[in-house]
């Protein structure tokens, strides 16, 4: 293993694919959160049902993750990465800025227009990370990827604080989508300078199959590596979709007067944040990708214990619980940079496009049977069972699949 020195390292990990990839990543999650913050006012504003109708927009904009994965990871393979850098920013952008003129837009039905601006931003959203980590994951060493990678997710998770902060600070809901849109409108022009992978030039113009969704259906031992990359993300969003974005929902339960569900968000990804710098080290000291998210997720899986068993009893203790999982589901980044090192060049940035994108569209699954749940069970009952089926999938996938660790990437499927 090649050993570098603190230059060498300085040089490869504040390379400009690093720092564009996390100001687009930091972008993305302002935008990608910025609903959840501002779900309460914008509703009641527009008056409309904030919970009815508030889930219906987070299901519409979670889908478009969906479906915008599956898009943008199709065309990182076939047309460069580069090519999804300046699409999907292009498309959440002009939609978080339509998002800012809702109040001023006559319309009979406001609900499903709201709804389907997010589900345009959640196309565009789906993007982001996937090429960006793909587009960093070719670019450095394989002895300084897992750092590379954590130093994008680390930094890039801290716009749902400045997104909190600016919904705070700005006192109109609106104000803060125009900023979101015109920071992502200003990122387009740093990324000129960026350069393609190498990895995928070399391959762009050979004939081999290229973006082909379709190939992690066609061997099974593709396809069962493809659902256990997805598994391992589940408890991310099961601790951001259910426990923070519907925190509201757990006052009464659990005797708290009051819990503000974007404050829950921005201590959660203060923790997101703190734990994404923290698993690349981590990972990187253990020379081990899966040890790395094993110990975050059991870590994880006892703050969650500890929260829904009623040692969270006044607002203030709800938000440490929510910086506590938010530590521990940092392994964010890891989880991704497993996904682009677990398939070929000519099928990675579909891969590492998707995954986390169908971790995040199964968010309305997980909001059904929490819903189903809850009408007999309680939320506390109903957030376990979903809990216990997402850590169970999650902890099973992270023990079963291939370990990653310093793998070269110059391989195609």
């Amino acid at each position: 293993m090649h050993e570098f020195t603190l230059r060498e390292k300085t040089k490869y990990l504040l390379s400009f694919p690093v720092i564009v990839a996390a100001l687009g990543y930091f972008v993305d999650i302002y935008d990608l959160l910025l609903f959840g913050i501002v779900r309460v006012p914008s509703l009641e504003r527009l008056r409309l049902d904030v919970d009815t109708v508030g889930t219906m927009i987070i299901n519409y904009q979670m889908v478009g993750l969906l479906l915008g994965g599956i898009l943008w990871g199709i065309i990182g393979d076939k047309k460069g990465r580069l090519s999804v850098l300046f699409g999907s920013i292009l498309v959440y952008s002009l939609a978080n800025i339509a998002c800012g003129f809702l109040p001023h837009i006559d319309v009979a039905d406001k609900a499903l227009l709201y709804a389907s601006l997010r589900f345009i931003a959640g196309i565009g959203l789906a993007g982001e990370l996937g090429a960006g980590i793909t587009l960093v994951s070719e670019s450095l060493p394989k002895e300084l990827r897992a750092i590379g990678t954590s130093i994008v997710a680390g930094f890039g998770l801290l716009g749902a604080v400045v997104a909190q902060l600016t919904v705070q600070l700005a006192g109109d809901w609106t104000i803060a989508y125009f900023i979101g849109g015109g920071l992502g409108l200003v990122l387009l022009l740093l990324r000129v300078g960026v350069l393609e992978s190498g990895l995928y030039k070399d391959i762009s113009k050979s004939e081999i199959s290229k973006g082909n969704f379709l190939s992690f259906f066609t061997s099974r031992q593709r396809f069962v590596k493809y659902l256990k990359c997805i598994a391992i993300g589940l408890p991310t969003w099961f601790c951001v979709g259910i426990l923070a974005m519907l925190a509201n929902q757990f006052a009464t339960a659990m005797g708290i007067g009051h819990i503000e569900p974007g404050k829950a968000i921005m201590w959660a990804y203060i923790g997101i944040s703190a734990g994404d710098f923290a698993s690349g080290w981590i990972s990187h000291v253990l020379h081990s990708r899966k040890k790395a998210i094993l110990y975050m997720t059991l870590f994880t899986l006892l703050g969650v214990i500890l929260m829904l068993s009623g040692v969270a009893t006044t607002e203030n203790s709800y938000y440490f619980f929510c910086a506590w999982l938010g530590l521990g589901t940092g392994y964010w980044a890891m989880f991704v940079t497993v996904a682009a090192e677990q398939f070929g060049t000519n099928i990675r940035s579909t891969a590492t496009t998707t995954v986390p994108n169908m971790v995040r569209g199964l968010v309305p699954v997980m909001i059904i049977i929490f819903d189903y749940f809850k009408l007999s069970q309680g939320v506390i009952i109903a957030a376990a069972i979903v809990g216990f089926g997402a850590f169970s999938l999650g902890i099973y996938s992270t023990l079963t699949i291939p370990e990653t660790h310093n793998k070269d990437l110059d391989f195609t499927e």
